[in-house]
């Protein structure tokens, strides 16, 4: 209900101050900002073109490293940032190595028929983290216009860390996942038969 409200509030201030503005021929920070905020909402559910767009943003910056040889530090600073946000991503809400032991709070889903369907509630959710992503990438972006960023360093290095980083926590959040017995992603709800359904034979 309040985000209901918000967006209306939003458009409301939009469709009636846009006029005044655009009469004035000046924008105002606060109108910017709202404005801005507008078509972010419009784009929230149009997941595939969100990450396509960001993707997009990510292969331009590694094609401009590549190209000028240069700022490797900005690169692995933004890839480290990438795998925590990304981990973030992956990890359930309520981390189940702490309440394992408390069947409601856990993260798992429901195995009997008259259990209710809880879907995997993320740390960080979707929207949160392409927006991170998309963020960050842009402020990697503009630091590479800026040679105070480009620190020399022997990339190679960086590069086998990086990787070597990766293969590490992701071993660790795999063998978390197998340990509480739980997937970062929501199948649907699913149908379980009962004991007496099971039971009957399959009609002909």
């Amino acid at each position: 209900m309040v985000k209901i409200e918000t967006v209306i509030m939003r458009r409301h201030f939009i469709s009636h101050d846009y006029k005044d503005h655009g009469k004035q021929g000046s924008f105002s920070p606060q109108y910017m900002y709202m404005l801005y905020q507008h078509y972010l909402d419009k784009w929230t559910p149009h997941t595939a073109s969100r990450w396509a767009f960001t993707l997009a943003l990510i292969f331009g910056f590694m094609v401009r490293i590549m190209l000028r040889q240069g700022w490797y530090i900005v690169c692995y600073a933004l890839g480290i940032y990438h795998l925590n946000l990304f981990l973030a991503f992956l990890t359930p809400k309520i981390d189940p190595a702490f309440s394992h032991d408390d069947a409601d709070d856990g993260p798992g889903l429901p195995t009997k028929a008259n259990e209710e369907f809880r879907p995997f509630m993320r740390r960080l959710p979707e929207f949160k983290f392409w927006y991170s992503v998309t963020k960050s990438t842009l402020v990697a972006f503009f630091c590479t216009f800026f040679q105070v960023f480009n620190v020399p360093v022997f990339w190679p290095i960086l590069v086998m860390y990086f990787i070597t980083l990766f293969c590490i926590t992701m071993k660790r959040q795999i063998k978390h996942m197998i340990k509480y017995k739980y997937l970062p992603f929501s199948l649907g709800k699913p149908r379980y038969q009962t004991q007496e359904n099971s039971s009957k034979p399959p009609a002909h």
